[in-house]
């Protein structure tokens, strides 16, 4: 019986200890953190490893990327936590005003949130992710019993799967047998896209506002779902430099508060004690600014947090590369060094738990009792459905809440695309935004038309204002005013059965109309467009209004085709039972033409600058569902060119452009689309209508300025002549095929220099030209501002059978800037039809 009883025990023991013990991420994969790259699936399998070895933590997936990888969150929490996450969650929305009820504040933890790996070629820090886990998690670790009794912390052990695994199935196909640290050798030698990138070449650290990608969209939804304290994204940098972390460089958006830049100092100093402690290089206060709204740090900032992006030295290093002091970095150095920022913050967030829900708490208070910024009210017109929806959309994603409509039938505000008190009426269906609300400083970020910057030498784009962004009227109050509904009363419209129509009209002015063009011509129907404005059927129709006609069209099922189509996508139809029209040209005349399916070409591969040609390749696939086929410029001698009508060069550096082949393609009928520093490359040369706009420069100012400048003053004196992203206010030529569907404006958002003279009678169409004052938001050093005046910035130049298509600007930038996306589908669609 003795016996007995000593086996059980025996047992009982052996299972409890078994019970208690947790593998280490080496035990589990097989080797120690850094002596290789782990590909996505296996940190995936170590994450859902610990999920069922321990009591204290919840995994989630809570999206898949564009290539089907899993996305991830594992939530970590005490004993008496771990069990009542949805009650944690609930309660921190209340102390965010996004629920009501009263908040707990004194048995609350504070959620940390740790993003690692946004960038694919970053790779470490997904390494350091699973340390950080099993440090949390296991059991014989007695800090992490202290940290999470008043702490919840999120691991999110990589933003970026597609791109990562991209990077390391490139690192491991190449690399030597012992890793080569000569920074020339091949491993350290991405080819092109690289793997920074998300499938459609998005960076995805520059998209958590906008929400353009779906990893985005899944992960900010999560986000938003529990508003943490805390936020820190990991990130790597050139190998050559030490590491980064808070406080960050200048300039601050004025939003941010003295506990927010108080608060990144004192995670600064404990992130210095252990890398003081170690001997380790670092920096802060450099390069890094908080200004631009959507990255991994200002975004959780904008919502109340304290956000901070850490930086380790490493982008392209491999598994080893000697720097440029002759030391060699590893990556079992990297992955040391972003553990030990992870534990450190880990211990400065639990050691001021309760300072961090109070200001929190207060943040959001304050948002709600008085909203920062000078307007209260804002209304958006609604003078595109497909517009004001996209919007409303992004505003709901982000948690800002709005309605419809005002009581009152005018208003008194500050006009956006005027930049003047103006008075205005507001219809029931345009949208409202009350300030006054939890979201107060995110709203007033992304809405404020000019940004204040404190500090000029800032790290991206100065200007983002939605309305500009979007190309809709909009109007800032001083007065606080609350919507008349929540909900949007635009009639569906109705669908036509049994019609057997001359033709159909549909508007052309979103790209709703181009996704539904996309559609018909996929389907083999025949569409046309008016050049000229009309008025059929008690109606009036604009210039660029597609017509869906009969003739052409000589098939039994066209009727139901084209209206079955425009039912499935609630798109708007106007049938014609006459091609006789009331006022313009008749549908038969030679002012209505016939669109060519155009198939299409983009330029990928080396020199191409992947973001650029990331967005046109995700408007094509994922916004209008258009054919689009990708070719590597160096294939393009061998490419049957003939096959293509357009071709697409987004930004880059492309050898040897434009080829002869190339000019004879577009000669022969073909329509070459050329974007930013494509258009520049094709400017003054010959056959080519483009030429710079020469500067005009005092020679003795400029001997002045060179025996005056001082070495300390580089950098500021580089910005004179800098525009990093601002916001000027064209003139938009709408009667062209280019600018229909648009006002006779066009807010482009600059990110060069690049301003072109005027097209003579015989050289082209000035389509979209700066006249004048043109500048509406953002900075532009002064002496680009002198140089953005009157010149052409978006134009067209036939050129044989075939034209080019310039358009200095990107007008698809990060896929937000939704007023450029219809000038863009005119590119393809309308031009030279």
């Amino acid at each position: 019986m003795k016996r007995l009883l000593f086996a059980f025990t025996a047992l009982v023991f052996t299972a409890s200890t078994y019970a208690q013990s947790i593998q280490s991420p080496a035990e589990f994969l097989g080797y120690q953190l850094g002596e290789q790259f782990t590909p996505h699936y296996r940190i995936v399998e170590y994450f859902k490893y610990v999920a069922q070895a321990s009591k204290n933590v919840k995994l989630q997936q809570f999206g898949t990327t564009n290539e089907g990888r899993p996305q991830l969150a594992m939530f970590i929490a005490s004993n008496e936590n771990i069990g009542r996450l949805e009650d944690i969650r609930h309660n921190n929305l209340k102390l965010a005003g996004m629920e009501s009820g009263t908040a707990n504040l004194v048995n609350a933890p504070v959620i940390l949130w740790l993003s690692y790996n946004v960038h694919g070629n970053e790779p470490a820090s997904s390494e350091t992710a699973m340390w950080t886990l099993y440090d949390l998690v296991n059991p014989a670790n007695a800090q992490n019993k202290e940290w999470l009794k008043n702490m919840l912390v999120v691991i999110d052990p990589c933003l970026n799967p597609d791109g990562r695994d991209r990077y390391v199935n490139f690192y491991n196909s190449v690399k030597a047998g012992k890793p080569d640290p000569t920074p020339t050798a091949r491993e350290h030698a991405e080819p092109w896209p690289g793997g920074r990138v998300n499938h459609y070449y998005f960076d995805l650290n520059r998209d958590w506002a906008w929400q353009a990608q779906k990893e985005t969209q899944n992960r900010v939804g999560l986000y938003n779902q529990w508003l943490p304290e805390v936020h820190v994204d990991y990130h790597e940098q050139g190998y050559n430099a030490p590491y980064y972390f808070a406080p960050a460089a200048e300039p601050f958006h004025k939003d941010i508060t003295q506990w927010q830049r108080d608060f990144q100092v004192t995670i600064g100093k404990g992130n210095a004690k252990d890398f003081d402690k170690n001997g380790w290089m670092y920096f802060t206060k450099q390069i890094f600014d908080l200004l631009y709204p959507s990255y991994g740090d200002t975004y959780p900032l904008y919502n109340g947090a304290i956000g901070m992006t850490y930086e380790q030295g490493g982008i392209g290093a491999g598994l080893a590369v000697q720097t440029r002091s002759g030391d060699t970095l590893t990556l079992v150095q990297r992955v040391a060094h972003h553990h030990s920022t992870s534990i450190s913050t880990i211990q400065t967030v639990s050691a001021n738990a309760s300072k961090l829900l109070s200001e929190f708490k207060k943040f959001h208070d304050n948002g709600i009792a008085n909203p920062p910024g000078e307007f209260k009210t804002y209304v958006v017109k609604n003078d595109n459905n497909e517009k004001t929806r996209k919007l409303a959309e992004m505003l709901s994603r982000n948690g800002i809440k709005f309605g419809y409509g005002l009581s009152s039938k005018s208003v008194t505000g500050f006009d956006y695309f005027t930049g003047k008190t103006e008075t205005a009426s507001v219809d029931g269906n345009d949208l409202v935004i009350n300030a006054a609300q939890s979201k107060a400083v995110l709203l007033n970020v992304l809405m404020e038309p000019k940004t204040f910057i404190a500090d000029s030498a800032t790290y991206d784009i100065t200007a983002w204002a939605l309305p500009y962004a979007f190309g809709l009227r909009a109007y800032g109050l001083k007065e606080s005013l609350k919507p008349a509904t929540t909900s949007w009363n635009v009639i569906k419209p109705q669908a036509l059965t049994n019609t057997k129509a001359y033709a159909y009209v549909s508007a052309w002015q979103s790209i709703a109309d181009v996704r539904f063009l996309s559609a018909l011509l996929k389907k083999g129907i025949k569409v046309r467009y008016a050049e000229q404005p009309f008025e059929s059927a008690g109606k009036k129709f604009m210039a660029g209004s597609l017509l869906i006609t009969k003739a052409g069209n000589d098939r039994a099922d066209f009727d139901q085709v084209v209206t079955s189509t425009a039912a499935e996508m609630e798109h708007e139809l106007t049938p014609l039972t006459s091609g006789f029209v009331d006022k313009g040209y008749d549908i038969g005349s030679d002012m209505v033409h016939y669109i060519k399916q155009p198939r299409v070409m983009l330029v990928a591969g080396d020199g191409v600058n992947s973001e650029s040609m990331g967005e046109v390749w995700h408007l094509f696939e994922q916004q209008i569902g258009y054919p689009i086929s990708l070719v590597r410029y160096q294939d393009l001698n061998r490419t049957k060119i003939a096959d293509f009508d357009v071709a697409i060069f987004a930004d880059g550096r492309y050898d040897n452009f434009p080829s002869d082949k190339l000019q004879s393609w577009i000669r022969d009928g073909g329509r070459l689309i050329a974007m930013e520093n494509a258009v520049s490359l094709l400017a003054d040369k010959k056959d080519f209508g483009l030429k710079r706009k020469e500067d005009k420069k005092d020679e003795k100012a400029k001997d002045k300025q060179q025996q005056t400048k001082l070495y300390a003053n580089r950098e500021r004196e580089a910005i004179s002549s800098n525009i990093p992203g601002a916001i000027y206010k064209l003139n938009l030529d709408n009667t062209h095929p280019l600018g229909f569907g648009l006002p006779n404006f066009y807010y482009t958002l600059k990110m060069n220099d690049q301003i072109y003279d005027y097209f003579g009678d015989d050289d082209g169409w000035n389509v979209g030209t700066l006249k004048g004052n043109a500048y509406v938001s953002g900075f532009v050093g002064a002496e680009t501002k002198k140089k953005m005046a009157n010149g052409m910035v978006i134009g067209v130049q036939e050129m044989g059978r075939g034209s080019v298509v310039y358009l200095a600007d990107d007008p698809l930038f990060r896929s937000f800037w939704e007023n450029g996306k219809l000038l863009f589908s005119n590119a393809v669609f309308m031009v030279g039809q």
